[in-house]
């Protein structure tokens, strides 16, 4: 499982960045948020799931440098300055730019994931690992929701929206991008997290 894992981590990797979507990023908006989502929201928690626990899980080897928390503060620092109108202008039109942003992405999102799903106990990083994947769902949302509801195009280059779509539809569908399969994935993690550490405590409880 974990091998398998790994494998669609990186064919969705190759889906993000070898696909369309790069080129359709630079006219359309949704375009960009669909490859964001891919990256930290599905290939992530894939590459996260295949290394935890085995022999290149980080955690197991410096537990202290992976706080949920803190990753998740991390990712938001990187998430929402990377939507700040000019840096997203700028990643949209200079391949070296887009390039650098698609692996901040992918880094914090292996740094979260891992620190919720890493290391030799992880009962005992089940907690705080909920409580980043809820945080970072939290802030995920309000950025979709943000993206979605707004009612004007934050972004220059949106003007170029994809056919059929004017500039706020683009947006806004990009929000929705975001909320729907962003958000979501996170939660599904900390739920994950939860239903875990709950069905630990009926084993123990069970046992006693």
């Amino acid at each position: 499982m974990k091998r398998l894992a790994l494998l669609l981590g990186a064919l969705t990797l190759a889906m993000a960045w070898l696909g369309p979507l790069p080129a359709l990023a630079e006219r359309a908006f949704a375009a960009h948020m669909a490859m964001h989502v891919l990256v930290v929201a599905v290939a992530a928690p894939l590459l996260a799931l295949g290394l935890a626990n085995g022999r290149l899980d980080p955690v197991q080897q410096a537990p202290r440098l992976f706080s949920p928390a803190l990753a998740s503060l991390v990712e938001l620092v990187v998430v929402w300055g990377w939507h700040a109108p000019a840096l997203h202008h700028a990643a949209r039109h200079s391949s070296g730019l887009l390039a650098l942003e698609q692996l901040s992405y992918l880094a914090v999102g292996l740094l979260l994931w891992l620190s919720a799903f890493g290391g030799s106990r992880r009962r005992d990083r089940a907690a705080a690992g909920i409580a980043g994947l809820l945080l970072t769902s939290m802030h995920m949302t309000l950025l979709g929701v943000l993206l979605a509801l707004a009612g004007r195009p934050l972004y220059a280059h949106a003007a170029l929206a994809a056919d059929g779509l004017s500039a706020l539809d683009d947006q806004h569908l990009g929000g929705v991008i975001m909320l729907v399969f962003g958000g979501c994935s996170y939660l599904a993690g900390g739920l994950y997290l939860l239903a875990g550490l709950l069905r630990e405590k009926t084993d123990v409880a069970s046992a006693r």
